[in-house]
């Protein structure tokens, strides 16, 4: 482009962009929520609500094209190094080093894919650009999980419902016991395994959690929807697959009479490979910012008709962060600020550092904890809440089977069907 022609800049205004969950609201509307109440009264939690709105309006009016350059250039590397991993794989048919470190570079274009880009797109957080190619609503990341079902599973369920029994899905995620009050079931025995093996084949555990079968179960969902569901994670799982395994190793099978007939393999071994790396670090970044000790967990009832300041403090409390360099950041989809993410879902992830800065000032203010640590110190505090909570607990009330939490969830139940006939 010559000089006499600068790059002509797009107008951005994000100030309305709004694409954040709403508080939990009950059938009883007189009801008012007790969450925070062992913290602040009522009076601060409004004043606290209204200090991070004003925090998140700040920030939504200085979006613009800086923030727009960002995520363009981050798609543009993760675009680079995936065809650049392709290309070592394929190459590495005739060279084990080229090959492995195809793997690594591939997997690395994952991480950057499904962690900066995809997951952060797909929260809507750059919707306010209209560009049609980060559309949060038409994005479909590189993942055998539908993205539809991701986002009503994560977008609005999780980040609605953060860590409300009975509502959050994502509380141990229909396998694990990460959490006094789940009741605990002979499974839980093998916590420890459980979760080694969704750390491996984390995507698929995430696919399989979209299609939510409990609820099918429970009939809380239609045999249409579900069917629907399977539909899409087929489909979706079939493109990948082929995408992974099929057409890529196709191509090697042309080394074959240079190298023989392991050359398709070594691209199918290597690109698994790949998947276990992006895997893994989903995993530990997740893990590490929902499950440590001392993030905490709440009821429904206690939630009901919570307040703005209420449901930031719910996100505040049930959420941890990694500390860690700007490039850990930047791989971790800047959910290493796990705490600023669940307090604005929606507001581009690379401005998560400045607004840690608001959020430590206001919890000092109010004396709130704030749960911050290195990846090392979280992630062994996860496996020590694993380990804990796969052990038998001695109260029968904390026993699935148990006839007592037996009964005592069965007159729950009756008591929520008797406000919903009220209602």
């Amino acid at each position: 482009m010559s000089k006499g022609h600068p790059r002509q800049l797009t107008h951005y205004d994000a100030s309305n962009h709004n694409q954040a969950p709403a508080p939990l609201v009950g059938l009883d509307t007189d009801k008012r929520a007790t969450v925070g109440l062992s913290y602040m009264t009522y009076e601060q939690l409004d004043e606290f609500g209204a200090e991070l709105d004003a925090v998140r309006q700040r920030v939504l009016d200085d979006l613009g094209q800086k923030d727009a350059d960002y995520i363009r250039r981050v798609i543009r590397v993760q675009q680079t190094a995936e065809v650049l991993g392709r290309i070592a794989v394929l190459a590495g048919v005739f060279n084990f080093w080229v090959l492995a470190a195809g793997a690594v570079l591939l997997g690395f274009s994952k991480i950057l894919e499904n962690m900066e880009i995809g997951h952060n797109v797909m929260h809507g957080q750059y919707d306010w650009m209209n560009d049609p190619m980060i559309d949060g609503r038409r994005y479909e990341w590189d993942n055998v999980a539908p993205a539809q079902d991701w986002k009503h599973g994560h977008n609005f369920i999780h980040h609605t419902y953060t860590n409300i029994h009975g509502k959050d899905r994502d509380i141990g995620y229909g396998l694990l016991r990460i959490d006094d009050d789940q009741p605990w079931y002979p499974n839980h025995r093998f916590n420890l395994p459980l979760a080694f093996l969704l750390m491996l084949f984390f995507e698929w555990g995430v696919m399989y959690h979209g299609l939510e079968l409990d609820e099918y179960l429970s009939r809380k969902m239609t045999k249409a929807e579900f069917g629907h569901r399977k539909s899409r994670a087929a489909r979706k799982a079939r493109r990948q697959v082929l995408k992974d395994y099929v057409a890529y190793p196709a191509i090697a099978a042309l080394a074959i009479p240079f190298v023989g007939w392991w050359a398709p393999l070594a691209v199918i071994g290597a690109t698994f490979v790949a998947n276990v790396i992006r895997n893994i670090w989903a995993f530990l970044i997740i893990f590490c910012g929902h499950f440590p000790a001392d993030v905490e967990t709440f009821h429904e009832e206690d939630a009901e008709n919570e307040t703005r300041g209420q449901w930031y403090l719910r996100q505040l409390l049930g959420s941890a962060n990694i500390s860690g360099s700007a490039p850990f950041h930047v791989l971790s989809g800047n959910l290493s600020h796990q705490i600023e993410h669940h307090l604005f879902p929606d507001i581009p992830a690379r401005r998560y550092p400045e607004v840690a800065k608001d959020v430590k000032l206001l919890v000092e203010k109010y004396g709130l904890k704030y749960n911050t640590g290195r990846l090392s110190k979280q992630l062994f505090s996860v496996a020590h809440q694993l380990a804990t909570y796969g052990k038998k607990p001695s109260d029968p009330y904390k026993q699935g089977r148990s006839p007592e939490s037996r009964a005592l969830r069965r007159a729950k139940r009756e008591a929520r069907e008797r406000e919903l006939a009220q209602a």
